[in-house]
């Protein structure tokens, strides 16, 4: 598996953990079609570190957001901003490169104009 394809199916992975509470060794057998033991080191820092930090990069996402608060944002919206700060945290490619993913993932899934916002908060971070 690419790791654009790794990027998206963490992202509903993330997404479905927020969204219905499930445990996560459940939704990563489900959309990863694994057992969360088998996952490569790619796909552990995308879900679980992201998952291990998530306090703190929500703190990060945050003290970028100007008259607006991450609880606010979508769903949708806080997997891609909680994984690329995972990815920038690591520093699993260049900066660039993470940002662009989660910008592409924002206008393949998100609202029209929620991809400027993910863009705008990551340059900040």
């Amino acid at each position: 598996m690419n790791r654009h394809s790794c990027r998206e199916k963490a992202m509903i992975c993330l997404y479905q953990h927020r969204l219905l509470n499930k445990p996560m060794d459940e939704i990563i057998e489900e959309v990863m079609e694994m057992k969360t033991g088998e996952l490569d080191d790619f796909s552990r820092i995308l879900i679980l570190d992201t998952l291990d930090n998530e306090n703190r990069y929500i703190q990060y996402i945050n003290e970028t957001l100007k008259d607006w608060s991450f609880e606010r944002l979508g769903v949708l919206e806080q997997a891609i901003l909680l994984m690329a700060c995972s990815e920038l945290d690591h520093q699993t490619a260049s900066a660039a490169i993470i940002i662009d993913e989660a910008v592409r993932l924002a206008k393949d899934y998100c609202d029209d104009e929620a991809y400027r916002l993910i863009n705008g908060v990551l340059d900040r971070i």
